[in-house]
């Protein structure tokens, strides 16, 4: 006797945009390992799927009009929408939530970090389908970067009250993760086929400081949440499968210098990116930043001292209100100076919520468009007399992209790049017809020029 077996029904499909930073695209990541715990397949176009979850940036206003732009987009062709992220916690006019005034219509809002409310929404609004039998999700979650890259974040939320920000607003204090739940996820993505791991937070060298450096276990072995003791660990584990460690959006504080003799040793990149935003004391001060230009340059010159190898990634910030000409040309000095390997400058905006918007000296759109240009061609300078440097350097290239087998060339990138925000190495077609590139695989190159931000390299 047979029993008829009932036809399975289609899963629902989940459209997903992931905007911003990489804070945001770890919450993306999140959200789409749950939905595929949960049954649901995800569509690759607004129309097709069942509903759309857009993870929304609201830092800047460039960033809120994107993100209102998207949802708006979303609902013309879906009309079933689902906002998460940073502008579902902004206010808008009479303190109202904003995504709300702006498309009343979208099904749901919630803040960043919200992963259980989102689901909560998707489950109101697109029930799954119950299928027991069938596991979806890979041991290291969905990932929204290439297999050979990925994003592992330690805490969320920031204790510094930096007068042009309104993150702390939206995301709250610092609260680091635990670190066994750190080196688990860790570990995973290494065993996933994970080349280069980048360690990111609001504040990365403020990990632990929330729960006192509380001791933690990982592997059966007690272990302090302090972030000396994560890029310890990361390192040891990163040793095993070959792989990068990365470290983003570190403050300078004097006990990041206890990672240094750990860069100059080779487990985790001679690489950290510093968020300095300016160097001028009275600048930093009416910006509320934790650190004075002076000992900046002092710390820069002492880890140089440990790892004569690192390189300095940082953002600026031109035309802060009130600040003078003078205030500007010591910025310029000091980039000069300290010679910052990579650097990323932004005209002020007021962003609104900023308490810097209530300080005097507001100046002008165009005057800080202005020096947001003065800065980037010195910027521009340092950075390409440094690649020069490089040219007759033999370095490890991580392959990003190698149509053909590499055959007839790629790119790549150095310890010296990390993706999307810094240069590339372009590799050039082998001399040897049996040497192949493959991506998410390492190779030597030997560099053989520089190209405005980028490296050129004859793969040996």
């Amino acid at each position: 006797m047979t029993q008829d077996i009932p036809a399975q029904s289609a899963a629902p499909k989940i459209g997903f945009v992931s905007l911003g930073c990489p804070k945001a695209l770890t919450d993306s990541e999140l959200i789409l390992t749950q939905l595929r715990a949960e049954g649901y397949d995800t569509s690759k176009t607004f129309a097709g799927a069942d509903l759309v979850i857009v993870n929304t940036c609201g830092f800047i206003d460039d960033a809120v009009k994107e993100s209102l732009d998207t949802i708006g987009e979303a609902l013309a062709e879906n009309g079933k929408v689902i906002v998460t992220g940073c502008l579902g916690a902004k206010a808008g006019e009479g303190g109202g939530n904003l995504v709300r005034q702006m498309h009343p219509s979208v099904l749901a809002v919630t803040g960043p970090h919200a992963t259980y409310e989102v689901m909560d929404a998707v489950h109101r609004h697109s029930p799954k389908p119950h299928d027991p039998f069938v596991d979806l999700v890979p041991a290291q979650g969905v990932k929204l970067t290439p297999k050979h890259y990925a994003y592992l974040k330690i805490s969320e939320g920031c204790n510094h009250r930096c007068s042009f920000c309104i993150i702390p607003s939206m995301r709250g204090d610092l609260v680091s993760r635990p670190i066994g739940d750190v080196l688990g996820e860790a570990q995973r993505l290494f065993e996933a086929g994970v080349k280069e791991l980048l360690v990111i937070s609001q504040d990365t060298s403020a990990y632990g400081v929330d729960v006192k450096y509380r001791t933690g276990f990982w592997d059966g072995k007690p272990v302090k949440t302090r972030m000396l003791d994560l890029c310890q660990q990361l390192g040891e584990l990163a040793a095993g499968y070959g792989a990068w460690v990365r470290l983003h959006y570190v403050y300078p504080y004097p006990h990041v210098d206890e990672i240094l003799p750990l860069m100059a040793q080779g487990a985790v990149l001679p690489y950290l990116d510093v968020p300095f935003q300016h160097s001028h004391p009275a600048v930093l001060k009416r910006m509320k930043r934790p650190a004075s230009g002076e000992k900046n340059l002092d710390r820069l010159q002492r880890w140089r001292e440990i790892c004569p190898e690192i390189v300095v990634r940082s953002t600026f910030i031109a035309g802060f209100p009130g600040e003078t000409e003078d205030e500007f040309e010591h910025l310029l000095a000091f980039m000069r100076e300290a010679r910052i390997d990579r650097a990323g400058c932004f005209a002020y905006s007021p962003v609104k919520g900023a308490t810097a918007n209530e300080l005097p000296g507001m100046l002008p759109a165009e005057l800080r468009e202005e020096r947001r240009a003065r800065f980037m061609a010195v910027a521009e300078e340092v950075s390409a007399a440094k690649l020069r440097e490089r040219v007759g350097a033999t370095m490890q290239v991580l392959v990003d992209s190698a149509p053909a087998l590499g055959r007839k060339g790629g790119v790549g990138r150095s310890y010296a790049d990390a993706p999307e925000i810094d240069g590339t190495v372009k590799l050039l077609a082998p001399e040897k017809a049996s040497k192949t590139l493959k991506v998410g695989e390492f190779t030597k190159a030997r560099i053989v020029g520089a190209q405005g931000h980028d490296l050129v390299a004859m793969p040996i």
